[in-house]
């Protein structure tokens, strides 16, 4: 016996593995975190189709022990232990297009429209915005911020902002309580920049003015900032695989990485814009992953992206929502953020500012895309007008709000009460929760917040009243989710 064990002494000193490194690599016990429900009460809120109610408080829950539900009693089951990533914000766009028509309202009905986006407590507490840098399609007309051929820049200038967007920036942030985060977006560099010489159809950034053109996003952000406009993050272009009517620019994947390796990073770099969140991608779900990999398995480029930016158009494919897809990128690349940048229901129709199904598209997708990884989200325009515009080449589409401006009213569509059972009770800073559902006719998410109370947001879309328990941790709290509807359920 003593022999054998010399053997095993000898052998293990051969393998470098001595007694006291064994004992050094067990494995050591994780501190395992608990939630106890105990007293808490769950305030429900609901949207309904239907009904009045509109995010109104319908009932009061308690838990109940059940220690292990049946397969017959449908659950939503949550793990307030098991958590995931943190989120930045929710929030829209206040383009050309929202500002023109916001200026067109009273004094009463724009200081109405600020409180139901930006208050927490009277609105649904947006907390992230976007714009657009120059003209997009929703701006009344194409226009720059230099004169042609002027590469150093020399004559840039927002002059045509002031008029609209940068006031109602302003006040946005302002009704925010003094912070609301903005990232920034270009459709297009200036036509002499491009090799169509053209805003539009899309056209490629001439390589002899990619110096200029990651020049003109620091121009930019340091005049919004000079004049009282914190810049959070800026995308590399929006929707660079698209070859638009309006303004538009194509950047394949490889030009994109090329572009934020030796231009746009860099130069964010040496301005002393290194902390602003660069977002690379800005499209569709359906290339998401491949735009993804290309940039960041590419050390030199990859460090400096923040995250990758999407939107919800690969409908036009006639595809459905690729939610997979955006799984798929976060698992690869958990360290990047995931931002939805931008979604909106196209072609516009005055006659189904009614339809339920339009609130719908934004509960589904902000469930999925939340429970895929995505730690911002946010809408297109926060405000239209009567047409679903202005919009200058008449690609007119929904907003959660329209103005009908020749009567100084606002029209809510469903849409804004949709997105409100996630923004009004999903604050920044709070983590994504296990949530699991047993029935796919209920769709479901759930946060931490920093406050420490869970906000569960649970969505019908079938045309049947549904019973369910909010499960947690052995005890559950017994409701009825409405036909076409989403609840909140704070459990505090």
């Amino acid at each position: 016996m003593k022999q054998n064990l010399s053997i095993l002494l000898l052998l293990a000193t051969a393998f470098g593995v001595s007694a006291q490194t064994k004992k050094a690599t067990k494995p050591v016990a994780k501190t395992v975190q608990t939630y106890t429900v105990g007293n808490k009460k769950v305030t429900v809120y609901t949207t309904a189709e239907k009904t009045d109610y509109r995010i109104s408080k319908t009932e009061t829950l308690s838990f109940t022990e059940n220690k292990q539900p049946f397969e017959t009693e449908p659950c939503i089951f949550i793990d307030p232990t098991v958590k995931y990533q943190s989120l930045v914000g929710i929030g829209g766009a206040l383009t050309d297009a929202s500002a023109e028509t916001f200026a067109k309202l009273s004094k009463k009905n724009q200081q109405e429209l600020l409180t139901a986006y930006y208050s927490p407590n009277k609105g649904i507490g947006y907390t992230l915005a976007r714009t657009n840098i120059a003209s997009c399609d929703f701006s009344s007309g194409s226009y720059t911020y230099v004169q042609d051929n002027d590469k150093d820049l020399k004559t840039f200038s927002v002059a045509h902002d002031e008029e609209f967007k940068i006031p109602l920036i302003k006040q946005a942030i302002a009704a925010a309580g003094g912070k609301l985060p903005l990232f920034v977006s270009p459709w297009s560099p200036p036509a002499w920049m491009k090799d169509n010489n053209s805003l539009i159809q899309g056209g490629h950034l001439l390589p002899a003015f990619r110096q200029s053109w990651a020049n003109h996003y620091v121009k930019f952000i340091k005049t919004y900032e000079a004049m009282g406009i914190p810049v959070w993050g800026l995308s590399v272009q929006n929707e660079p695989m698209a070859k638009q009517k309006w303004e538009s620019c194509v950047f394949t994947a490889e030009e994109e990485r090329d572009f934020i390796k030796n231009f746009l990073g860099p130069t964010l770099q040496k301005q002393g814009l290194a902390s602003k969140k660069l977002i690379a991608w800005d499209h569709n779900r359906d290339q998401i992953f491949q735009r993804a990999s290309t940039i960041l398995n590419d050390k030199d480029a990859a460090k400096y992206v923040w995250g990758i930016g999407f939107h919800w158009y690969e409908t036009w494919t006639g595809s459905e929502m690729q939610f997979g897809n955006v799984r798929q990128t976060h698992d690869a690349y958990p360290d990047k953020a995931l931002i939805f940048t931008e979604g909106c229901k196209e072609k516009y129709d005055v006659n189904k500012l009614d339809d339920w199904t339009l609130g719908e598209r934004y509960g589904n997708s902000m469930i999925n895309d939340f429970n895929s990884g995505t730690a911002a989200w946010t809408d297109w325009n926060i405000l239209l007008d009567e047409k679903g515009g202005p919009n200058h080449v008449g690609n007119f589409c929904f907003a959660p709000v329209h103005a009908d401006t020749k009567n100084d009213k606002l029209i809510y569509t469903n849409a804004y009460y949709y997105m409100g059972h996630f923004s009004k009770f999903i604050r920044p800073g709070a983590k994504r929760i296990g949530s699991a559902s047993s029935r796919d006719k209920l769709q479901a998410t759930a946060f931490l917040n920093t406050d420490g109370k869970l906000a569960v947001v649970v969505m019908n879309q079938s045309d049947d009243k549904l019973k369910y328990s909010l499960w947690i941790k052995g005890q559950a709290a017994t409701t009825t989710s409405l036909p076409h509807s989403i609840t909140t359920l704070v459990v505090e």
